[in-house]
């Protein structure tokens, strides 16, 4: 019988104390997000807010009642906005209730997700399973949670790679890798940051012009891979974006899917933004071609209205995925036939982390809860209030639409104002909040109708912003 003292425990002595605590914080949550639209979408946090989260680290215990008030009253007021229906400056989801709610129970159940045989695995490959499907990829395919884009484009890269240059790269490393890459001057700069983090590095990643719809022109396409075999460069990797960041652009990919197969190349979606258009059916037309990509990249937490951070990665084929991240097995991480440590599949063979949350908890609570068909008459929603904008802008002489609204950005200005001023003013004043961008060398307002939240009456708030600010700055007001 052991000798050693009893352990302390972080577990409450009073879990009656605790429970109630505990209803009074998810209350305030609930209140929270109920009321998102009556507070200001941003403020600035105040000096004295700042400096309370500059202190010593604590070595005594604190009250967790005292906590709960200090986060509500710095960190709910103060937060980036993207749940408040007026945010449209960056491509940023609105979370839903649900989504807290099943973050709530993913993190009490504290699950690692990284491998052995328990059912939270079983559920993220429920929507992998989902996903395979609703791409129109086999039914063998391969797939996994991740941050967000950023990282699932890396991965897609990392596998890319090692198809062109043969697995030994990842003992040998990258020397002089004769290959290419190729994706249009619109495309995410995570994009860029990929080609330089698999040490391929950046010169080898052909930026190709766009058309006047912002699309990659497939004949420069052509042209730039012929230029690259006439001196010995091949491509290995074709990005085609599902919704730019910039101006939501939709590339056409069934032509990248056939300048990728005819060339030998892999073919990957950036879908960050959009590639869920595939569950609106007067938006999945548009996305032709995604079925034949080799690996597609998204985030729930945009159009999916999940909670932060959902990203993931969708890949044809299961084995060259698994070939990229799987080191074997080290003897602490060892497979068994039976016990924990069994299971066939073992998320960590897949990307790049050991440690996993349970993120696909809160995905698979919102669609099962709303369905596929709900969230997609989300995404039609948005695109719709994009067209209701554009034509705003377009009906009104003060203002000029600066792209074309192929999706659901909408990049505009107010003809002779400082749009960057315009934009900054209308978030501090709290009730829209877009973004701006470059296009042409000129400063566009944006904005990225993304929240499930938003309405005809942001779109018209945010319109009768722009003109008011602009007058003023003309000197109009």
């Amino acid at each position: 019988m052991s000798q050693a003292p009893r352990a302390a425990s972080l577990d409450p002595e009073d879990w009656d104390a605790l429970r109630a605590q505990g209803r009074r914080m998810l209350d305030d949550m609930f209140d929270n997000l109920q009321g998102v639209a009556d507070r200001p979408l941003w403020r600035p946090p105040t000096p004295d807010q700042r400096a309370r989260y500059r202190e010593e680290p604590p070595r005594a215990p604190g009250d967790l009642a005292d906590l709960h008030a200090q986060f509500m009253a710095d960190c709910a007021p103060c937060g980036s906005g993207n749940r408040h229906p007026g945010f449209m400056g960056w491509v940023q989801g609105g979370g839903t209730a649900v989504g807290m709610l099943a973050e709530m129970l993913a993190a009490g159940l504290d699950a690692n997700l990284g491998g052995r045989d328990h059912m939270p695995i079983e559920v993220e490959r429920q929507v992998i399973a989902w996903m395979a499907q609703l791409f129109g990829f086999p039914d063998n395919a391969s797939g996994i949670f991740l941050t967000g884009t950023s990282t699932a484009n890396l991965c897609a890269m990392l596998i890319a790679r090692d198809r062109a240059l043969g697995v030994q790269v990842r003992a040998d490393g990258v020397r002089d890798p004769g290959v290419a890459a190729y994706a249009s001057r619109g495309v995410h700069a995570c994009i860029v940051r990929a080609m330089d983090m698999t040490g391929l590095g950046t010169s080898r990643l052909r930026l190709i012009e766009t058309d006047a719809d912002h699309r990659i022109r497939v004949p420069a396409l052509k042209a730039a891979i012929a230029a690259d075999r006439a001196n010995g460069i091949k491509p290995f990797l074709i990005v085609g974006s599902a919704g730019t960041v910039d101006v939501g652009a939709i590339d056409d990919l069934d032509a990248l899917a056939d300048v990728a197969a005819a060339e030998g190349a892999t073919f990957h979606v950036d879908g960050a933004l959009g590639a869920l258009g595939v569950l609106a059916p007067e938006i999945a037309p548009r996305l032709k071609g995604i079925e034949r990509a080799d690996s597609v990249a998204l985030d729930f937490h945009k159009l999916g209205q999940v909670p932060y951070d959902a990203g993931f990665l969708l890949c044809r084929d299961p084995e060259a995925h698994k070939r990229s991240f799987s080191y074997g097995e080290a003897p602490y991480l060892r497979h068994a036939e039976r016990g924990l440590a069994g299971g066939e599949w073992w998320p960590c063979d897949y990307g790049p982390d050991l440690s996993r949350g349970f993120r696909a908890l809160k995905v698979w609570f919102t669609l099962r809860t709303y369905g596929l068909d709900a969230i997609g008459a989300i995404v039609a929603q948005t695109c719709a209030l994009a067209r209701d904008l554009a034509g705003q802008v377009e009906a009104h002489p003060e203002l000029e639409l600066m792209a074309p609204v192929g999706f659901n950005i909408v990049c505009f200005g107010y003809r002779g104002g400082d749009n960057a001023a315009i934009a900054a003013d209308l978030q501090e004043a709290g009730r829209v909040a877009p973004s701006t961008t470059t296009l042409a060398g000129r400063t566009a307002i944006r904005a990225a109708i993304i929240n499930h939240r938003t309405g005809p009456a942001d779109i018209d708030a945010l319109v009768e912003g722009v003109l008011a600010r602009g007058r003023a700055q003309a000197g109009r007001a």
